[in-house]
């Protein structure tokens, strides 16, 4: 008898599914503004008939010149998936046993560790054996500042603090300094801000310490050989140029109008909105989302529906553009009218 293969519930992502891109697609936190050109260009002149430098020399010096660190600091990752299994694995190996985790959270970092046959504590008070702890800010799902991420990086913890958010925050401010950031792992992934959350690529920027050290030489024995492409060494060669960091900054001021109309939407339907830092933000809707997907899949939009983050009646919503918006209201209030009878 063949077995029907079921998706844990941590598995779920945003994006495509098997009935492909939603044209209205919320589910997703990628720069709806986008692409980037400048990235987009260079992802059409991009050579992929050659290999890459299996060292990624030249790419991690001028990563490692944007953010004013040494070059032997970065870490070349296939994708912040890629990094949080493999980090995960590297932790195991060296005799690591828990990894603690924020309340609410992206569901690979418990995938990972369960994978590995780690401990998993969530949101729990430090203790004295060290722990891998993973922190997002801004934060996913809600887009808000990690509780007590100010003191974390004091901690003997090895801390990895996700940046995948922070080139897309509309509002506040960060947590670490510059000389906090230096003690905890630094992971980036730039598609989400290019707008190009296709291209697979991420880096990590290790903290200064002889632990670090270690760690990472477990990570790079870990990296398969060439771990990104050469689309991939593009996407990340220039998102740190002055062209897409002007373009970013530009959609940046876009994406404040554009969130600011779709929370007024969002409200004018009834949802408690909570607030958000981010190009995101979470909303506690009348009737269960579920309850309404397949409707409004039809409808060609998709939302993000938060139950496997822990917030079971809550859903996620990357911020589009208002027309987009309409045929959410559109959509939500003929699904929940027919939902009633």
């Amino acid at each position: 008898m063949t077995q029907e293969r079921t998706i844990s519930s941590h598995s779920l992502h945003g994006g495509p599914d098997e009935a492909g891109a939603a044209q209205h697609d919320f589910s997703t936190n990628s720069n709806a503004v986008g692409p980037c050109p400048s990235v987009q260009a260079a992802l059409r002149a991009a050579d992929a008939t050659h290999y890459p430098d299996p060292g990624y020399t030249s790419l991690r010096r001028a990563l490692a010149a944007f953010h004013g660190v040494a070059a032997e600091r970065v870490v070349i990752a296939a994708s912040a998936s890629e990094f949080i299994h493999r980090i995960s694995a590297a932790w195991a190996q060296g005799g690591g046993q828990d990894v603690c985790l924020p309340a609410h959270s992206y569901g690979d970092y418990e995938r990972a560790a369960s994978a590995r046959g780690l401990h998993v504590l969530r949101n729990a008070v430090p203790r004295a054996a060290a722990t891998l702890r993973w922190l997002c800010e801004p934060s996913s799902p809600l887009g808000q500042p990690e509780g007590g991420l100010e003191s974390q990086s004091k901690l003997i913890d090895t801390c990895v603090l996700d940046m995948a958010y922070e080139p897309l925050r509309l509002e506040g401010r960060p947590s670490f300094d510059g000389a906090q950031r230096n003690r905890v792992w630094q992971l980036w992934t730039p598609n989400k801000a290019m707008g190009l959350t296709g291209v697979r690529a991420a880096y990590a920027i290790a903290p200064e310490s002889d632990e670090a050290a270690a760690l990472q030489l477990r990570l790079e024995q870990l990296s398969p050989s060439w771990p990104i492409g050469a689309h991939g060494v593009a996407l990340l060669e220039t998102w740190i140029g002055d062209e897409a960091q002007s373009w970013l900054a530009q959609s940046l001021h876009t994406l404040r109008a554009w969130k600011a109309q779709q929370r007024t939407l969002c409200e004018s339907l009834g949802w408690q909105c909570l607030p958000s830092d981010a190009n995101f933000f979470c909303a506690r809707t009348g009737v269960p989302y579920p309850k309404l997907a397949a409707e409004l899949r039809a409808a060609g939009v998709k939302l993000r529906d938060c139950a496997s983050f822990g917030l079971p009646g809550y859903v996620r919503l990357g911020v589009l553009p208002p027309q987009s918006q309409q045929v959410l209201k559109e959509a939500w209030t003929r699904a929940a009218v027919a939902a009633e009878h």
